[in-house]
């Protein structure tokens, strides 16, 4: 027999239980997972209900189809709520009515953040948090036991971060203009909210990767290399060779420059008597793969660097780290998880990545688009590999 919700969890809204009539206003309910992952409380996470009147009472005829719980389940996804929240969608019974439950976990790096702003519950109601509420939640995320990327590193300190581009290049992206004006927040702050350093001034692995001086003095695999070799094989002279010891935004600024330098263009018919000019590759889906690998990469047990190597017919891009959490060499394509989930969230908020889950499938539609054969996929147990070829 199925246990009624209502007997397990009450009728009266908490900090740990918020109740919603409908999903018509998915802000609202983005703002209520927000809160529930951050767990001002400590709960250890909490209940959305859908198709709960502020009453406690069921309302009649909520949507509980599988689109309606698609709609709610991609919530985790689409790159708004940050870091991603653990969270499972289920129609249960309430008072004897079906409605809809967002079970959502504590998280176990906070503050999470919609769209750049932290939400909690200190009881029954959500609302913007207070500097005195993200310094709780920051100072209860342990270093230790979360991911590598948000770890501090020793030795290291703010010196080591590059502080104007955190203010004029990430920070704006990443938190809430009004958020910032509001509460004023000191900088040191600011940056343990975001695990850019901790309160004491350590920085922390992503703070050196994303605005770090020289981040790969201190995380060693943390530079990409590129050679351009003059044939198909590696005994071909080298045209050119480079290794980008930079952080997240100089790197992306200057792979554009190289990648771009070295595209050639054709002319092809397109409809009738007109012609285009297309590339060899897709700059799009090249930029989609770079970035992905500087984002999956294993920084934590592996020096060597991410790989960028291209031939007269193709280009291969490979990464330390195979396969981390659900993901499995036969399903790469179709699910994704996060080796390094702070680096992912501050490449989101930077404009590097556009929605989790989808850099495959954008670089497949790129290359298809532009007359490439299809990409050639290699994960094994320690790396990931991908060769795009040239379009004839």
């Amino acid at each position: 027999m199925t246990t009624d919700l209502a007997d397990l969890l009450g009728t009266q809204e908490t900090s740990a239980l918020e109740f919603k009539r409908s999903a018509k206003r998915p802000e609202a309910i983005r703002r209520a997972i927000c809160a529930l992952a951050n767990d001002l409380g400590g709960h250890g996470g909490g209940d959305l209900l859908i198709g709960v009147a502020d009453s406690g009472d069921p309302v009649e005829d909520v949507d509980t189809s599988d689109r309606a719980l698609l709609a709610l389940t991609d919530m985790r996804e689409d790159g708004l709520i940050l870091d991603r929240p653990s969270m499972t969608v289920s129609v249960v019974p309430f008072k004897g009515k079906p409605v809809i439950r967002i079970r959502v976990e504590a998280s176990a790096a906070p503050p999470v953040r919609f769209d750049g702003v932290v939400w909690v519950r200190p009881g029954p109601t959500t609302r913007r948090a207070t500097r005195d509420d993200e310094r709780v939640l920051t100072e209860r995320r342990r270093a230790a036991d979360g991911p590598y990327d948000s770890r501090p590193v020793a030795g290291t300190g703010v010196d080591d971060l590059d502080l104007g581009l955190f203010r004029t290049t990430y920070l704006p992206t990443a938190v809430d203009p009004e958020v910032l004006e509001e509460n004023g927040r000191p900088e040191a702050q600011q940056l343990a909210s975001l695990r850019f350093a901790t309160l004491d001034g350590t920085a922390t692995t992503v703070g050196l990767l994303v605005t770090g001086y020289d981040p790969s003095a201190f995380v060693p695999g943390a530079y990409v290399q590129f050679v351009r070799y003059q044939g198909d094989d590696l005994d071909a002279a080298i045209a050119d060779e480079q290794e980008l010891r930079h952080n997240v935004v100089t790197t992306a600024d200057r792979l554009e420059t190289i990648l771009r330098g070295h595209l050639h263009t054709r002319v092809v018919q397109s409809s009738g008597f007109k012609e285009e000019s297309r590339p060899d590759y897709p700059l799009a889906a090249l930029r989609e793969l770079c970035m992905n690998a500087i984002m999956h990469r294993n920084y934590e047990t592996s020096y060597a660097p991410v790989r960028i190597v291209w031939f007269n017919d193709r280009i291969e891009v490979t990464n330390p780290g195979g396969p981390y959490g659900q993901v499995r060499s036969d399903n790469f394509d179709r699910v994704n998880d996060y080796r390094n989930p702070s680096l992912a969230a501050a490449m989101k908020s930077l404009g590097y990545v556009n929605r989790f889950g989808r850099g495959i499938g954008r670089v497949r539609a790129a290359l298809d688009r532009n007359g490439n054969p299809p990409a050639e996929f290699s994960v094994d147990d320690s790396s990931w590999s991908v060769t795009v070829r040239r379009a004839q």
